[in-house]
């Protein structure tokens, strides 16, 4: 199984985001601690944004936020919401692919079946799950962290 840049840029979003709860975060700050691309992320927070996971405020003091808290956010429904085809052979995919063996082949039910147990592992675990080594991650992405709601970095409150 692959998944996409996409659900990949969404994952590491809402870890960035979930480092650090109570801050907004831009798309421009999320996008330079991974380095990755600024335009694709903006995608990815639109995407994030309407299903729900995040909210987004614009203009000055804006950015994004998480929605839910972290224990509410299931690693395997965010990777179905945001991946668009889960099937990792032609057959499984929304077209169903033109394999003259489809009827009597079992290839696909076992594909399917292995799928769905990757899906269902990934049920397993929450952002906060993610967040075990909080401070590595913070630092490693340059993100301040805040412990009830004092912003450690910054010494505000």
């Amino acid at each position: 199984m692959h998944l996409t840049q996409y659900t990949d840029f969404a994952l590491r979003t809402l870890i960035a985001l979930a480092v650090s709860p109570e801050e907004r975060s831009t798309v421009s700050q999320v996008s330079s601690a991974y380095r990755i691309s600024r335009h694709h992320l903006v995608k990815v927070a639109g995407r994030l944004a309407e299903l729900g996971y995040i909210e987004t405020t614009r203009g000055k003091g804006g950015g994004m936020r998480l929605a839910r808290r972290p224990q509410r956010v299931s690693i395997g429904e965010v990777v179905r919401a945001m991946e668009a085809e889960l099937g990792v052979v032609e057959c499984l995919t929304a077209g169903g692919g033109s394999c003259v063996i489809a009827p009597a082949c079992r290839l696909k039910s076992i594909l399917h079946d292995a799928t769905n147990r990757f899906l269902e592992e990934l049920d397993q675990y929450t952002l906060a799950d993610m967040l075990k080594s909080r401070a590595p991650l913070a630092r490693l992405l340059g993100i301040p962290v805040s412990i009830e709601g004092v912003n450690t970095e910054r010494g505000r409150t």
